[in-house]
């Protein structure tokens, strides 16, 4: 059974008796799919959410919420049974899979199927679309009670502080959630580790796990071009090792293959089964796309809506021109004038939000961007222009998603890139019917099959991988290869399993470049608290080696310049405004200074200790750990950076802090932002607010 956009958009206009009709009609029609059908096809499947919109939305069709209830049971969209209209048999099964612990969601048929799975103690690696509500799983575990000590790993730390208020709004009296490396795990009480794989290969208190959980497990794969995979497979191969059992979760994969006879056992459940129905608009013959691209996020029946696009600085331009073009929204100019007075006036991105507009990007302030995401969901700002960090990130409540670029940083994206953009249009409980407009070709269909490490046989394996397990390999081969880059790095230990998180490549081209240094008379032999020369000489060796813009600056004595200042910075507001005041570059590469933030808590501290290492291989004192530890937090106290991980800027923070614990901050804050007090303006004041809560 097929009903055409075309045909949807017809019924959807019809009024009164003849829209009854036509629903009737509907609803006949796919009853007998659904006997006929098997398995139902997604062109049956979208029926339900449709005409639960519709349903809500029209008066005259309140007597079809029983039949459509039993059409949703059918179908295995439990969770779209209407509990104050269903039958006495519909209801029954839908309070059977209703979880109270989890805000009282209904689970549909497949979230059993894989619940079931897993809570026979089975390992699974389950492939399913954007809108499935895989996560969902994970809090269904949870709540079973079979588990106590659990390990999640997540590709972002904007999804770690996701995940964490969302556990701590469910579970805030069953289980203590650790997320910040500083955190330490209470012994006998049930935990969860909250985690990126940077942060959770290098725990010491992870004990024995009842859980693993890996979220977008796809990763994984070498191939996808993603240079924190084999970090990734390393700290996976850790976790799997103390686990009882193991639940990867991923979207649109077709196939994961193993190594027979591999120690790790799964089952893989693939499906695509989706809880939303989408319309696609094909704009790929418009000869003024832009002018499209206005029309379109002009309209208010798209709101709120994603404008997919190929990089930071494609985001920043295009917001900026939209902006030039009109307004979408007039009720972010606090907001606006806070990023003009904590960042500094120069940046686009401050007329860019007076005009409704977002922008998300991987170079964005923690905090700065979760708030941006939360006044996306509330319609502050309607429309949001995003890489493809939004796409694998946070979730949104976006109803349209326009996917206006073809590539990624220059690389035409695949089919399953493509698929995991279209599926963040919709959301299940506010747009059961999402929107997405395709600017350009679609990428040629074909499957995706995922090749994971740690999943591979020893012997072709690469090396940075082997180098950063825990126990020894099992064969020969592979104890050959250790043993010969040992002796070529001059490193064993924690040195060589950093050189590895780096690429054992590049640190055999460091290595080279720090003889050479040496050899010369170079600064590089210091101790606790280095001079302005001596980060000079440190910053060139490694830009000898790696390009000063990995970094977010665009000579490696700028990048000097920029660890100075932020050094001697009373606080991040005045290096932030300083910035602003001396910046001359182009609009769209002013928040370079925020990559160069981002390298400093996770890029530069290794590239540093690298330095460090091999120094000490040549039997010369140096000891950089006290200067690349305040490095990593910006040269402020740690609290401060946990905070603005967890949504508040440390532009707020910094002004409040007198050495307080965490605790004791948060709790000030709460107690400032909940008065009156004129030491938080009002917006910074619901800014504190809606971050503390859970």
């Amino acid at each position: 059974m097929q009903i055409s956009a075309q045909e949807w958009s017809t019924i959807t206009a019809m009024q009164g008796q003849a829209l009854k009709a036509q629903v009737f009609s509907v609803l006949q029609r796919a009853a007998s799919a659904v006997q006929s059908e098997a398995p139902i096809s997604p062109s049956v499947l979208e029926i339900v959410p449709r005409l639960s919109e519709l349903v809500v939305e029209r008066p005259e069709l309140d007597s079809f919420r029983e039949p459509l209830s039993s059409l949703a049971r059918a179908c295995g969209l439990w969770n779209y049974i209407d509990k104050g209209a269903a039958t006495d048999s519909d209801l029954l099964l839908a309070e059977a899979v209703t979880v109270p612990e989890l805000d009282g969601v209904t689970l549909h048929r497949e979230q059993i199927e894989a619940l079931n799975i897993l809570l026979a103690g089975k390992n699974l690696i389950l492939s399913a679309p954007t809108s499935f509500g895989k996560s969902l799983l994970v809090d269904a575990l949870l709540a079973s009670g079979k588990y106590s000590r659990i390990a999640i790993v997540l590709p972002t730390i904007a999804l770690l502080d996701e995940f964490r208020r969302r556990f701590q709004r469910r579970f805030r009296d069953r289980f203590v959630v650790v997320m910040h490396p500083n955190e330490a795990a209470p012994e006998g009480v049930p935990t969860i580790f909250l985690g990126t794989q940077e942060r959770l290969i290098h725990r010491t208190d992870l004990g024995k796990l009842d859980l693993t959980v890996v979220d977008e497990f796809y990763k994984l794969d070498p191939n996808r071009r993603d240079d924190r995979s084999i970090t990734l497979n390393a700290a996976v191969y850790k976790l799997l090792n103390r686990s009882r059992q193991y639940f990867f979760l991923g979207p649109n994969i077709d196939n994961v293959h193993f190594t027979e006879g591999g120690r790790w056992k799964f089952e893989f459940l693939r499906t695509k089964f989706s809880t939303v129905a989408v319309d696609t608009f094909d704009l790929r013959g418009i000869d003024n796309k832009e002018e499209r691209l206005l029309d379109e996020i002009g309209e208010d029946d798209n709101w709120p809506a994603l404008v997919f696009v190929s990089s930071p600085d494609r985001a920043n331009k295009i917001a900026a021109s939209a902006a030039d073009s009109m307004a979408v929204s007039d009720t972010a100019d606090q907001f606006s004038a806070w990023l003009a007075e904590n960042v500094g006036a120069n940046w686009s991105l401050v007329s860019t939000v007076r005009f409704g507009f977002g922008v998300h990007h991987g170079r964005l302030p923690r905090a700065i961007a979760a708030h941006m995401v939360r006044l996306f969901n509330d319609d502050t700002l309607p429309v949001m222009f995003c890489t493809s960090t939004l796409i694998e990130g946070v979730n949104t409540a976006a109803k349209t998603v326009l996917i206006y670029d073809k590539s990624i940083n220059k690389e035409p994206y695949d089919f399953f890139t493509y698929s995991n953009i279209k599926g963040r249009a919709g959301r299940l409980g506010q747009h059961h019917v999402g929107k997405v407009f395709l600017f350009n070709e679609t990428p040629l269909e074909e499957e995706m099959e995922v090749y994971p490490t740690l999943f591979a046989d020893e012997d072709v394996v690469p090396l940075d991988y082997v180098v950063q397990l825990d126990d020894m390999p099992a064969k020969k081969s592979t104890d050959e290869r250790l043993t010969s880059v040992r002796e070529l790095l001059g490193l064993d230990g924690p040195g060589l399993k950093l050189a590895a998180s780096l690429g054992l490549e590049s640190a055999g081209r460091l290595k080279d470049a720090v003889s050479e240094a040496l050899k010369k008379g170079a600064e590089l032999t210091w101790t606790r608290y280095p001079h302005y020369e001596q980060i000079k000489t440190l910053v060139d060796v490694v830009c000898s080696v790696r390009r000063p813009n990995e970094f977010g600056a665009f000579t490696a004595k700028s990048l000097t310049y920029l660890i100075y200042s932020i050094r001697k910075a009373r606080t991040m507001k005045a290096f932030l405004n300083e910035y602003d005041s001396k910046y001359i570059g182009n609009p769209e590469n002013y928040d370079n200074v925020f990559r160069f933030l981002r390298a400093c808590e996770y890029g530069l501290p290794q590239w540093f200790s690298l330095v460090e290492a091999f120094v000490r291989a040549e039997q010369k004192p140096a000891d950089y750990s006290l200067f690349v530890q305040l490095l990593s937090r910006w040269f402020k106290d740690e609290i401060l950076k946990n905070l603005d991980e967890e949504g508040i800027p440390i532009q707020i923070s910094e002004r409040f802090h007198t050495g307080d614990t965490k605790a004791g901050l948060t709790a000030k804050l709460a107690a400032i932002a909940q008065s009156k007090s004129a030491a938080l303006t009002p917006f910074e004041r619901k800014w504190v607010i809606s971050a503390l809560e859970p």
